[in-house]
């Protein structure tokens, strides 16, 4: 007896009790699934009377199974974690995901699509550089390439955008930093490398406005990808002015924050939330190295493992779909407040 109509495979897999890669695997190719996960999804298939779309099906094997995925800076262990996660949820739908990293150069990142639409890849996971991208470029590869945006948002571009809620991040230090003390400044490069960089500003300055606190935002010299260089360049300038409007610094990313750190260690001025202590500061991103710093730096963290599941699913089904859906889909993951002794 028929349950309920399922719509699409996602539906499918959400009723079958199996993820969507593993069912997507196994409409590519059944004995590539373990015995009893075919039995599985074969009961289901009967039960629920589903049908896949076999037309799109068939059109999507003309495509290789290579995917490519398309980071800024693949030295950063941020962007390293991320894709790491990527790549083994691939892996798992049966596809052969290849990595690239553009590495902070716009010519680069051209290069890289260039490449890829030459593989013939099934579908490509793209975080741009943002800021310093060819949007005209971009826009014309996601036209040509069924292609999910991660990470760096780039308003309009793309079938689809998988990321985090850069407001959920400010907000939830903030509130943490003048709810335990001083309201805090906000400390950030002049020129940002990377989008979401603009979004947490505007985010801090809309809830300090909120908390009835006035805004202090300071805006250090630098550009490009070096950000803990820049940060500590940027903090020894700031830290010897003296006679600072706060003693709370929130960073507007975790590898700034660390450059800070190693220029109040050289000032001899201690940070943390103890006493004894001068400053207190915390930062946006859960970094990998964060809570290796002297101190653990307190943060507002991604949600690594949803970010990266979602895109993997939502290219996933744009492949399935025949490379274009029907409006463009966004998913945008709330952060965690992770406390250390930063602050």
């Amino acid at each position: 007896m028929v349950n309920q109509r399922i719509k699409n495979m996602e539906e499918f897999a959400s009723v079958s009790g199996l993820s969507r890669p593993t069912v997507s695997k196994y409409f590519n190719d059944p004995s590539s699934v373990r015995a009893s996960t075919r039995l599985k999804i074969e009961q289901a298939l009967e039960e629920f009377e589903y049908q896949p779309n076999i037309y799109a099906m068939n059109q999507n094997r003309k495509l290789t199974k290579n995917v490519g995925i398309v980071v800024p800076h693949l030295a950063d262990p941020f962007f390293a974690e991320i894709a790491r996660t990527i790549e083994a949820r691939c892996i798992e739908a049966g596809y052969r995901p290849t990595m690239f990293s553009s590495y902070g150069d716009p010519a680069q990142e051209i290069e890289i699509l260039s490449l890829l639409r030459s593989m013939k890849p099934a579908g490509v996971l793209l975080a741009p550089l943002g800021r310093l991208s060819d949007r005209s470029e971009i826009e014309k590869f996601c036209r040509d390439v069924p292609t999910v945006l991660f990470d760096s948002y780039l308003e309009g571009i793309g079938d689809a955008f998988v990321g985090s809620d850069n407001y959920s991040f400010v907000n939830q230090t903030v509130e943490y930093l003048t709810r335990t003390g001083e309201p805090p400044l906000f400390f950030e490069m002049k020129t940002p490398a990377n989008p979401n960089a603009n979004k947490r500003r505007q985010a801090y300055l809309d809830v300090m406005e909120r908390l009835g606190h006035e805004p202090h935002v300071v805006k250090i010299d630098g550009e490009g990808w070096a950000f803990e260089e820049i940060g500590k360049r940027g903090a020894m300038a700031f830290l010897t002015k003296g006679d600072w409007p706060t003693n709370a610094i929130l960073c507007s990313n975790d590898r700034l924050a660390i450059g800070f750190l190693a220029a109040a260690y050289e000032l001899g001025i201690r940070v943390g939330r103890t006493p004894d202590c001068t400053l207190r500061l915390a930062s946006n991103d859960d970094h990998p190295f964060s809570r290796f710093t002297c101190p653990s730096l307190t943060t507002a963290a991604h949600d690594y493992d949803s970010v990266s599941s979602a895109s993997v699913d939502c290219l996933l089904q744009l492949i399935e779909s025949g490379g274009k859906f029907s409006t463009r889909q966004e998913q945008l993951f709330e952060a965690r407040l992770v406390l250390r002794n930063s602050s």
